[in-house]
């Protein structure tokens, strides 16, 4: 998979704010307009003296519900560790992740957050940006925002806002089980980003491709020396 060069990358926390700030411009919030068959899961994990990141892709055929390819890469992890700024740290080993690709994604699903973060600048954004494909986060957990508690049925939703703002949907994957914080990243609306988590998240709470990633990730970081 070919991915064009966005920008340079900064090796400070000042830089990195001041670059997200002026990226969050470029975000565009659009409807898709059918669901995409080839979806890729990214996720990433750090090595255990913390000094490599190490990041899996899994292309899954959500018609078929099976995996197409996957890779797994490790990458030096060149920028600290910051609240905020976690896609400084992923981004560029996802990156890399995708470029072993043989086929082309038509979306991309991250265990992270896009717009609901709080400079409306999350990992699934940057990567978006990155690659021009449409892109969702879909985030185990809350990183900004209020909301209320969605009715316990798979489907169930409520808007997570923050400062007046909807930044993302509260979503219940499965009847009774824990829920998921999606939102959209690149290319990609609200009400498309639930769609597309809810057309994956298949037997599990989360979406197959990244729930498969994760899995992939782990294994490797058990099996790494």
């Amino acid at each position: 998979m070919n991915i064009r060069h966005l920008h340079d990358w900064p090796t400070d926390a000042s830089e990195a704010i001041a670059l997200q700030r002026a990226l969050a411009s470029r975000v565009r919030l659009t409807p898709l307009r059918h669901l995409p068959r080839r979806i890729a899961g990214l996720d990433a994990a750090f090595s255990r003296d913390g000094r490599e990141v190490l990041a899996g892709v899994v292309l899954w055929d959500r018609t078929r519900r099976e995996v197409i390819e996957w890779h797994v890469v490790r990458t030096p992890c060149r920028f600290p560790y910051v609240p905020g700024l976690l896609s400084f740290r992923e981004t560029p080993a996802l990156l890399e992740a995708l470029r072993r690709l043989c086929a082309e994604p038509e979306a991309l699903i991250c265990d992270a957050h896009g717009l609901a973060h709080p400079r409306r600048f999350g990992l699934a954004c940057h990567v978006g940006l990155w690659t021009g494909i449409p892109t969702v986060g879909c985030a185990k957990s809350r990183l900004c925002g209020q909301h209320s508690t969605p009715a316990i049925r798979r489907g169930s939703r409520r808007a997570l806002r923050d400062r007046g703002e909807r930044i993302g949907t509260v979503l219940r994957t499965r009847d009774a089980v824990r829920c998921v914080y999606v939102s959209p990243g690149h290319l990609c609306d609200h009400e498309s980003a639930v769609r597309l988590v809810l057309a994956c998240s298949v037997r599990y709470r989360l979406p197959e491709p990244t729930r498969l990633a994760d899995g992939l990730v782990a294994r490797a970081k058990r099996e790494a020396p």
